[in-house]
């Protein structure tokens, strides 16, 4: 199991050379990428490498999967092995009925076959709005699930908790499709309001011990990505929730 950092943690704190240089040092060996960093693959590939790093995941929005070979274009040139859908627009999401859902699932469950006739691994990663019922009762997450049967998940294990729902049961139910997890906190009710509310990795009300225990034992995660959506201060992030996770070993 690999410990990486998602860049959209740094969105805020360019010019990126600097922050790969900074997010090396603090221990870091493989990033995460997101759709707003591919435009130049080539340039962001050479600082990779520059710094040791590598990115064996990326986020692309669903108008950059439909364009699959551009997407794998760009998943060759950056060396990444997982591409997942990471949301859909609000637009799409609220109050929409089943049919909306099965839909969607139908659309990433295409994108999967595509993507694996090629060698790449291929999945959706959640938010919250996933566990909103829709006017059936049902979940859109196990829709979306059922629909793309053969896709993965990249768990957000904070989303799932703010979507109202326990992530260890959620590894229990679908473990076997779940090869990465986004490591993110809550801060206490009140508290980090600068920061939308997101704490440091280890510094917050999640349990993280017994989640990652949870993981090794009922799912197949191979990557624990840090995230924190809006930090105040990005080296800070970075060093104390590498320390936590460094802890685990």
């Amino acid at each position: 199991m690999d410990f990486s950092f998602q860049l959209y943690s740094a969105r805020n704190f360019p010019p990126l050379d600097d922050v790969l240089g900074r997010i090396a040092k603090a221990g870091y060996r493989q990033v995460e990428g997101f759709g707003g960093l591919y435009a130049e693959a080539e340039s962001l590939a050479a600082l990779l490498k520059k710094y040791g790093l590598t990115m064996p995941t990326g986020h692309f929005g669903l108008a950059q999967l439909l364009d699959t070979d551009a997407a794998l274009k760009t998943a060759e040139t950056l060396g990444i092995k997982y591409l997942y859908c990471p949301a859909v627009s609000k637009e799409e999401r609220e109050n929409q009925p089943d049919s909306k859902w099965v839909a969607l699932g139908e659309t990433l469950a295409g994108l999967g076959e595509a993507f694996r006739k090629r060698g790449f691994g291929f999945g959706w990663h959640n938010h919250a709005f996933e566990f909103e019922p829709t006017a059936s009762g049902r979940l859109p997450m196990d829709i979306l699930l059922e629909t793309a049967a053969h896709n993965e998940w990249e768990m957000d294990v904070a989303w799932v908790v703010k979507g109202g729902q326990d992530p260890i049961a959620w590894m229990k139910k679908f473990g076997g499709r779940i090869n990465a997890i986004h490591v993110k906190d809550i801060a206490p009710a009140g508290e980090n309001a600068d920061e939308d509310g997101w704490a440091d990795v280890g510094h917050g009300t999640l349990d993280w011990d017994a989640l990652y225990a949870a993981a090794k034992q009922h799912t197949n995660v191979r990557y624990f990505v840090m995230e924190h959506d809006n930090p105040a201060d990005v080296d800070r992030f970075a060093s104390r929730s590498i320390a936590t996770v460094n802890a685990w070993k």
